[in-house]
Protein backbone atom coordinates (compact mmCIF):
# COMPACT_ATOMS: atom_id res chain seq x y z
CA UNK A 1 0.00 0.00 0.00
CA UNK A 2 1.23 3.46 -0.61
CA UNK A 3 1.72 6.03 1.51
CA UNK A 4 0.01 8.33 0.05
CA UNK A 5 -3.40 5.39 0.15
CA UNK A 6 -2.73 4.60 3.30
CA UNK A 7 -2.65 8.46 4.73
CA UNK A 8 -5.98 8.56 3.24
CA UNK A 9 -7.16 5.19 4.36
CA UNK A 10 -6.09 6.49 8.06
CA UNK A 11 -7.51 9.82 8.08
CA UNK A 12 -11.17 8.42 6.74
CA UNK A 13 -10.62 5.92 9.55
CA UNK A 14 -10.67 8.80 12.35
CA UNK A 15 -13.31 11.22 10.62
CA UNK A 16 -16.20 8.20 10.58
CA UNK A 17 -15.47 7.63 14.11
CA UNK A 18 -15.38 11.15 15.25
CA UNK A 19 -18.67 11.67 13.72
CA UNK A 20 -20.31 8.10 15.10
CA UNK A 21 -19.04 9.53 18.56
CA UNK A 22 -20.50 12.99 17.82
CA UNK A 23 -24.08 11.41 16.56
CA UNK A 24 -25.06 10.43 19.94
CA UNK A 25 -24.71 14.01 21.19
CA UNK A 26 -26.45 17.32 21.30
CA UNK A 27 -24.79 20.44 20.04
CA UNK A 28 -23.71 20.94 24.05
CA UNK A 29 -21.80 17.63 24.15
CA UNK A 30 -24.68 16.34 26.18
CA UNK A 31 -25.71 12.64 25.37
CA UNK A 32 -29.30 13.14 24.15
CA UNK A 33 -30.25 9.67 25.59
CA UNK A 34 -30.10 11.68 28.80
CA UNK A 35 -33.08 14.16 27.20
CA UNK A 36 -35.38 11.87 25.42
CA UNK A 37 -35.94 9.10 27.93
CA UNK A 38 -34.43 6.74 25.89
CA UNK A 39 -31.88 4.96 28.32
CA UNK A 40 -31.12 0.90 27.75
CA UNK A 41 -30.62 -0.85 30.43
CA UNK A 42 -26.72 -1.42 29.99
CA UNK A 43 -26.51 2.35 30.26
CA UNK A 44 -28.22 2.91 33.62
CA UNK A 45 -25.42 0.03 34.77
CA UNK A 46 -22.42 2.30 33.25
CA UNK A 47 -23.67 5.50 35.19
CA UNK A 48 -25.13 4.75 38.99
CA UNK A 49 -25.58 8.33 39.17
CA UNK A 50 -28.36 8.36 36.76
CA UNK A 51 -30.38 5.41 38.66
CA UNK A 52 -32.39 5.77 41.70
CA UNK A 53 -31.26 3.37 44.41
CA UNK A 54 -34.38 1.48 45.75
CA UNK A 55 -35.93 2.51 48.90
CA UNK A 56 -38.33 0.64 51.67
CA UNK A 57 -39.36 3.59 54.22
CA UNK A 58 -42.19 2.00 56.31
CA UNK A 59 -45.24 5.04 55.68
CA UNK A 60 -48.14 5.44 58.35
CA UNK A 61 -50.04 8.55 57.77
CA UNK A 62 -51.19 8.90 61.13
CA UNK A 63 -47.54 9.70 62.49
CA UNK A 64 -47.70 12.93 60.13
CA UNK A 65 -46.52 15.92 62.64
CA UNK A 66 -48.08 18.44 60.91
CA UNK A 67 -51.41 19.25 58.61
CA UNK A 68 -49.01 20.59 55.81
CA UNK A 69 -46.21 20.21 54.11
CA UNK A 70 -43.83 21.68 51.63
CA UNK A 71 -40.57 20.13 52.38
CA UNK A 72 -39.24 18.34 55.51
CA UNK A 73 -36.68 19.26 57.75
CA UNK A 74 -33.45 17.35 57.02
CA UNK A 75 -29.42 17.50 55.49
CA UNK A 76 -29.73 13.90 53.47
CA UNK A 77 -30.22 14.38 50.02
CA UNK A 78 -34.31 13.54 49.28
CA UNK A 79 -36.56 15.40 47.79
CA UNK A 80 -40.12 14.34 46.16
CA UNK A 81 -40.81 14.94 42.61
CA UNK A 82 -44.96 15.40 42.41
CA UNK A 83 -47.70 15.99 38.90
CA UNK A 84 -50.44 17.63 39.33
CA UNK A 85 -54.07 17.32 37.02
CA UNK A 86 -53.79 14.27 35.52
CA UNK A 87 -53.28 11.21 34.71
CA UNK A 88 -53.62 12.46 30.58
CA UNK A 89 -53.92 9.51 28.09
CA UNK A 90 -50.64 10.15 26.16
CA UNK A 91 -48.06 12.43 28.28
CA UNK A 92 -48.81 10.30 31.72
CA UNK A 93 -47.78 7.27 30.16
CA UNK A 94 -44.53 8.81 28.34
CA UNK A 95 -43.42 10.36 32.08
CA UNK A 96 -44.06 7.15 33.74
CA UNK A 97 -41.50 5.28 30.88
CA UNK A 98 -39.01 8.12 31.93
CA UNK A 99 -39.49 7.64 35.95
CA UNK A 100 -39.46 3.88 35.03
CA UNK A 101 -35.82 3.90 33.32
CA UNK A 102 -34.40 5.76 35.99
CA UNK A 103 -36.13 4.06 39.08
CA UNK A 104 -37.95 7.06 40.17
CA UNK A 105 -40.74 6.50 42.12
CA UNK A 106 -43.25 10.15 41.86
CA UNK A 107 -46.60 11.27 43.36
CA UNK A 108 -49.67 12.22 41.45
CA UNK A 109 -52.20 13.78 42.46
CA UNK A 110 -54.67 13.20 39.99
CA UNK A 111 -58.54 14.55 39.28
CA UNK A 112 -61.32 12.83 39.52
CA UNK A 113 -62.62 13.17 36.02
CA UNK A 114 -59.28 12.19 34.49
CA UNK A 115 -58.89 9.52 36.85
CA UNK A 116 -62.15 7.84 35.33
CA UNK A 117 -61.18 8.15 32.25
CA UNK A 118 -58.30 6.68 32.77
CA UNK A 119 -57.89 3.99 35.11
CA UNK A 120 -55.55 1.67 33.87
CA UNK A 121 -52.95 4.46 33.86
CA UNK A 122 -53.99 4.71 37.59
CA UNK A 123 -53.46 1.29 38.15
CA UNK A 124 -49.93 1.44 36.33
CA UNK A 125 -48.39 3.78 38.74
CA UNK A 126 -49.61 1.49 41.46
CA UNK A 127 -48.23 -1.68 40.48
CA UNK A 128 -45.12 0.72 39.00
CA UNK A 129 -44.64 2.06 43.24
CA UNK A 130 -45.88 5.58 42.71
CA UNK A 131 -48.15 7.51 44.90
CA UNK A 132 -51.46 8.68 44.14
CA UNK A 133 -52.86 11.36 45.80
CA UNK A 134 -56.42 13.66 45.54
CA UNK A 135 -56.74 16.61 43.78
CA UNK A 136 -60.61 16.92 43.71
CA UNK A 137 -63.14 15.93 41.32
CA UNK A 138 -62.73 19.11 39.10
CA UNK A 139 -60.01 21.04 40.43
CA UNK A 140 -62.33 23.53 42.22
CA UNK A 141 -60.56 25.45 44.81
CA UNK A 142 -61.68 24.40 47.59
CA UNK A 143 -61.59 27.50 49.72
CA UNK A 144 -63.83 29.32 47.63
CA UNK A 145 -66.78 26.77 47.76
CA UNK A 146 -68.76 25.25 50.53
CA UNK A 147 -68.38 22.81 52.96
CA UNK A 148 -70.88 20.59 51.15
CA UNK A 149 -69.09 21.33 47.72
CA UNK A 150 -65.76 20.55 48.81
CA UNK A 151 -66.71 17.47 50.90
CA UNK A 152 -68.17 16.22 47.44
CA UNK A 153 -65.05 17.09 45.46
CA UNK A 154 -63.13 15.50 47.96
CA UNK A 155 -65.00 12.03 48.34
CA UNK A 156 -65.45 12.05 44.49
CA UNK A 157 -62.01 12.03 43.83
CA UNK A 158 -60.88 9.27 46.40
CA UNK A 159 -63.77 7.02 45.31
CA UNK A 160 -62.81 7.49 41.74
CA UNK A 161 -59.31 6.47 42.67
CA UNK A 162 -60.22 3.38 45.10
CA UNK A 163 -62.31 2.19 42.02
CA UNK A 164 -59.19 2.33 39.85
CA UNK A 165 -56.44 1.05 41.59
CA UNK A 166 -57.91 -0.21 44.93
CA UNK A 167 -55.77 2.00 47.12
CA UNK A 168 -57.01 4.84 49.52
CA UNK A 169 -55.25 8.24 49.03
CA UNK A 170 -53.69 9.38 52.30
CA UNK A 171 -52.77 13.34 51.16
CA UNK A 172 -54.50 16.29 49.35
CA UNK A 173 -53.26 18.77 46.95
CA UNK A 174 -55.65 21.51 47.13
CA UNK A 175 -55.84 22.83 43.19
CA UNK A 176 -53.96 25.84 42.23
CA UNK A 177 -52.81 26.01 46.07
CA UNK A 178 -55.84 27.62 47.48
CA UNK A 179 -55.89 26.79 50.91
CA UNK A 180 -56.81 27.73 54.78
CA UNK A 181 -55.93 26.86 58.15
CA UNK A 182 -60.11 26.21 58.55
CA UNK A 183 -60.15 23.76 55.31
CA UNK A 184 -56.64 21.99 56.32
CA UNK A 185 -58.05 21.06 59.65
CA UNK A 186 -61.06 19.53 58.38
CA UNK A 187 -59.47 17.81 55.60
CA UNK A 188 -57.76 16.09 58.21
CA UNK A 189 -60.25 15.06 60.49
CA UNK A 190 -63.16 14.11 57.99
CA UNK A 191 -60.21 12.27 55.72
CA UNK A 192 -57.43 11.76 57.42
CA UNK A 193 -55.49 13.79 54.84
CA UNK A 194 -51.92 16.08 54.99
CA UNK A 195 -52.35 18.53 52.68
CA UNK A 196 -49.40 18.42 50.43
CA UNK A 197 -48.05 21.90 49.20
CA UNK A 198 -44.67 22.59 47.33
CA UNK A 199 -41.52 24.39 47.84
CA UNK A 200 -40.39 24.18 44.28
CA UNK A 201 -42.12 25.51 41.34
CA UNK A 202 -40.67 25.78 37.89
CA UNK A 203 -44.39 27.44 36.65
CA UNK A 204 -44.55 24.67 33.85
CA UNK A 205 -48.17 25.45 33.43
CA UNK A 206 -47.06 29.20 32.13
CA UNK A 207 -45.05 26.98 29.26
CA UNK A 208 -41.68 28.81 29.65
CA UNK A 209 -40.09 25.83 27.47
CA UNK A 210 -38.60 22.40 28.44
CA UNK A 211 -35.12 23.93 28.72
CA UNK A 212 -36.06 26.54 31.28
CA UNK A 213 -38.49 24.29 33.19
CA UNK A 214 -35.79 21.63 33.96
CA UNK A 215 -32.89 24.49 34.41
CA UNK A 216 -35.79 25.98 37.33
CA UNK A 217 -35.66 22.39 38.85
CA UNK A 218 -32.19 21.78 38.70
CA UNK A 219 -30.89 24.76 40.65
CA UNK A 220 -34.13 25.66 43.09
CA UNK A 221 -34.36 22.18 44.75
CA UNK A 222 -32.66 21.88 47.76
CA UNK A 223 -32.65 18.63 50.27
CA UNK A 224 -35.87 17.99 51.48
CA UNK A 225 -38.47 19.70 49.24
CA UNK A 226 -41.39 19.23 47.53
CA UNK A 227 -41.02 19.71 43.96
CA UNK A 228 -44.11 20.78 41.67
CA UNK A 229 -44.73 20.13 38.15
CA UNK A 230 -47.82 19.49 35.59
CA UNK A 231 -48.26 15.75 33.56
CA UNK A 232 -50.92 17.10 31.39
CA UNK A 233 -48.52 19.23 29.37
CA UNK A 234 -46.11 18.10 27.09
CA UNK A 235 -43.37 20.50 27.51
CA UNK A 236 -42.81 19.43 30.82
CA UNK A 237 -42.51 15.96 30.26
CA UNK A 238 -39.60 16.95 27.83
CA UNK A 239 -38.37 18.60 30.74
CA UNK A 240 -37.99 15.70 32.87
CA UNK A 241 -35.48 13.82 31.83
CA UNK A 242 -33.03 16.99 31.85
CA UNK A 243 -34.42 17.70 35.23
CA UNK A 244 -34.48 14.16 36.68
CA UNK A 245 -30.50 13.29 35.45
CA UNK A 246 -29.61 16.59 36.88
CA UNK A 247 -31.00 16.18 40.18
CA UNK A 248 -29.76 12.66 40.37
CA UNK A 249 -26.08 13.79 39.37
CA UNK A 250 -26.11 16.04 42.16
CA UNK A 251 -26.51 13.46 44.54
CA UNK A 252 -30.25 13.65 45.39
CA UNK A 253 -32.70 10.84 45.19
CA UNK A 254 -36.35 10.58 45.24
CA UNK A 255 -39.00 9.51 47.21
CA UNK A 256 -42.73 9.38 47.49
CA UNK A 257 -44.31 12.74 49.83
CA UNK A 258 -44.87 9.68 52.40
CA UNK A 259 -42.02 8.41 52.61
CA UNK A 260 -40.35 12.15 52.73
CA UNK A 261 -42.36 12.22 55.30
CA UNK A 262 -42.11 9.59 56.90
CA UNK A 263 -37.59 10.20 56.86
CA UNK A 264 -38.46 13.20 59.04
CA UNK A 265 -40.88 11.75 61.59
CA UNK A 266 -39.22 8.42 61.77
CA UNK A 267 -36.06 9.74 61.74
CA UNK A 268 -34.73 7.36 59.45
CA UNK A 269 -32.09 9.46 58.12
CA UNK A 270 -28.55 10.00 60.64
CA UNK A 271 -25.80 11.85 59.55
CA UNK A 272 -26.85 12.46 56.27
CA UNK A 273 -27.29 8.98 55.12
CA UNK A 274 -30.33 6.45 55.09
CA UNK A 275 -30.34 3.93 57.60
CA UNK A 276 -29.51 0.33 56.41
CA UNK A 277 -32.47 -1.14 57.86
CA UNK A 278 -34.93 0.76 55.62
CA UNK A 279 -32.54 0.44 52.93
CA UNK A 280 -32.72 -2.51 50.01
CA UNK A 281 -30.45 -0.95 47.86
CA UNK A 282 -27.87 2.46 48.22
CA UNK A 283 -25.55 2.38 45.32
Amino acid sequence: MSISLLVRTSFFIIFTSLFIGCSSNDKKGNNTAFLNGNLKKGDLKRNSMLRNPEFSIPVDPNLARSLTYSRIRTQAPFVAMTFDDGPHPVHTPRLLDILRARNIKATFFVVGTNTRRYPHIIRRMIAEGHEVGNHTVNHKYLSRISIEEARAEVLGCERAIVAACGVKPTILRPPGGHINNRVKVWLNREFGYSTIMWAVDPEDWKRPGSGVVAQRIVTETDAGEIILAHDIHGPTIAAMPRALDGLLSKGYRFVTVSQLISIERRQVVKNGRLNEDYALENS
